[in-house]
């Protein structure tokens, strides 16, 4: 089946002040565009933030803070790394790293999917939630910072630990999964005990699990031209939360 023609537009982002730069991608998507390469991106924020459907965005450099947010349906390939926020809110599409990428990646992310080679920072999935059929998914390749999926609610993360220079670092930090009580954290390899949020314990994955984070590799692997067979090939642990109120004992009954 052939792919349609898109029609495309360069532009150089050096020295362009992000309001700019992002008025002129939307005036262009208003106009057809519905491809665009962005050359020379050094922490421009709000990149395709809240744009809706069939888009694909090829960045080279560092895009700023909150690229994606609230987006739903574009595709973007970022070759290098990003800045905090990516995706927050996110409602569907696809964001690949072919890097490291910062803090509160994700946040309350609803649907779609966020691919990040290498290590990533503080409080990634945080509040990230699900809705029957609309999941979304985050995959780490390296490691994450203190509380990997914070208060999550639904969806998958996904952690590798493999592709880090962090070699003496734990594949993440303290408190994961605090205040969860949704979805699902799988892990390649060991899950440090102390690393862990109050009340929860790593346990071994399923068939089940296995299928999911096969498909998940596969599509991974492919947008970022790994070894799938060679991410498969390690063991997995997955954390779930145990209570939907994980601090409902806290409070008073009303």
């Amino acid at each position: 089946m052939a792919t349609r023609a898109r029609k495309q537009l360069t532009l150089d982002a050096r020295g362009v002040y992000y309001r700019q730069l992002n008025e002129r991608i939307r005036q262009a998507a208003s106009q057809g565009v519905s491809r665009f390469v962005l050359n020379n991106v050094n922490g421009q924020r709000y990149i395709a933030t809240g744009l809706v459907g069939d888009l694909v965005f090829d960045i080279h450099g560092v895009p700023g803070q909150d690229m994606a947010a609230f987006m739903c349906g574009p595709l973007i390939r970022v070759s290098g790394n990003a800045q905090d926020g990516v995706g927050n809110t996110m409602d569907g599409g696809k964001v690949v790293i072919d890097g490291i990428a910062g803090d509160v990646i994700g946040y309350a992310m609803r649907g779609g999917r966020i691919y990040v080679r290498g290590d990533v920072g503080y409080r990634v999935g945080i509040h990230m939630k699900a809705y029957m059929d609309n999941v979304p998914v985050i995959v780490v390749g390296g490691k994450s910072g203190d509380f990997l999926g914070e208060y999550m609610a639904g969806g998958i993360i996904l952690l590798l630990g493999m592709f880090s220079d962090k070699r003496c670092s734990p594949i993440t930090g303290r408190s994961m999964g605090t205040g969860m009580h949704g979805g699902v954290i799988y892990v390649r390899g060991e899950v440090p005990e102390e690393q862990l949020g109050p009340g929860l314990h790593a346990q071994p994955v399923g068939a089940d699990d296995l299928r999911t984070i096969r498909g998940i590799v596969k599509d991974y692997a492919r947008e970022l031209k790994l070894d799938g067979e060679d991410i498969l090939s390690g063991g997995f642990m997955k954390v779930r939360p145990f209570s939907h109120r994980p601090y409902g004992n806290l409070y008073v009954p009303a």
